[in-house]
């Protein structure tokens, strides 16, 4: 009973300002300060709250209450900010440095580096969710039929130029032209009947070539694009009449086989992921979508001087 009664005092002293009568000017308005020869009001304190980051602390407050509608996995982006911390101690320690130390230089805690992380992870996966339900399905389909295709097989042989970083431009060019050169006598070979594996084995730097340069099941999202192209112009059973240059070296390719495009059912969701990623690769994409969030919620910031400098804001992104 005693702890009731002691709560209920304290809530009347909060109410008259511990103690504190708040004293009011005869236009009505409240002081929060006074001294001799000044008093301060709270519409002073408001305005010099404004022009000390009033609109980011609203904008804050507006996307904060977004996230917690929009996002509910926090387990998800507790673990995110976890692991990039100790992703990131890792890199300090292998450097001879400590990451805590340096946090506390901007951070009052470790934590709130850590709430700082798990605020940016929800803000991303926000902006992706609005990426993702605002797709059209012209999008999809024109994605579908531009860069879904069936799985391949092939083999083949990778020759990599044998050059170093200091070398010469014109050491370079050499070198290139050496391994172009045996990457085109190993055609030659194969014109005269040599066997592909084998071939592959005595010759390619690639890891697949002690299966005789077997590449299986690979897909044009995660190939090499001049690979893809070669090895999907190709017929089964057919193996590239010239070297096939990419960011690799140049490779001689043999097509084994090759599969059906998956339907535009099944690759729904590879197509959604490609086409998010795709928007958030590009310029101020986070802040581009969060504009258009919280129009979504219908935004109206009242006070004139926050709204003029939250449009003068974004205008600089858009």
């Amino acid at each position: 009973m005693k702890k009731i009664i002691v709560l209920s005092m304290c809530g009347l002293l909060l109410l008259t300002g511990c103690g504190k009568t708040i004293p009011v000017l005869e236009n009505g308005k409240e002081v929060v300060a006074e001294l001799d020869g000044k008093q301060i009001t709270t519409e002073e304190l408001y305005d010099q709250l404004k022009e000390d980051g009033g609109t980011t602390a609203v904008v804050n407050m507006i996307d904060e209450y977004i996230m917690s509608q929009e996002f509910d996995d926090e387990d998800a982006a507790k673990s995110y900010a976890d692991t990039q911390y100790s992703y990131l101690k890792a890199q300090y320690e292998a450097s001879g440095e400590d990451l805590d130390t340096a946090i506390l230089q901007y951070y009052a805690s470790v934590q709130e580096f850590k709430d700082m992380i798990i605020k940016d992870y929800k803000s991303t996966q926000v902006a992706r969710k609005y990426y993702e339900e605002n797709l059209t399905d012209d999008e999809i389909n024109e994605y579908y039929d531009d860069n879904i295709y069936g799985a391949m097989t092939v083999r083949h042989i990778l020759i990599i130029p044998d050059t170093t970083d200091d070398m010469t431009d014109d050491e370079k060019a050499a070198a290139k032209a050496t391994a172009l050169t045996t990457a085109k006598d190993l055609i030659t070979k194969l014109n005269n009947g040599a066997d592909f594996a084998e071939l592959a084995k005595e010759n390619s730097a690639d890891s697949t070539a002690s299966n005789g340069g077997l590449f299986e099941n690979f897909k044009k999202e995660n190939t090499d694009a001049a690979f893809w192209q070669a090895s999907y112009n190709l017929k089964d059973g057919e193996y590239t009449k010239t070297p096939v240059e990419s960011a690799y070296g140049y490779h001689v390719i043999l097509k084994v086989s090759s599969e059906d495009k998956p339907s535009l059912e099944d690759s729904k969701d590879t197509i959604v992921d490609a086409l998010v990623d795709e928007k958030m690769d590009e310029d101020n994409a986070v802040d581009l979508a969060w504009i258009k969030i919280r129009e979504k919620y219908n935004l109206n910031i009242v006070d004139s001087d926050i709204e003029g400098e939250y449009k003068d804001t974004i205008g600089t992104i858009q």
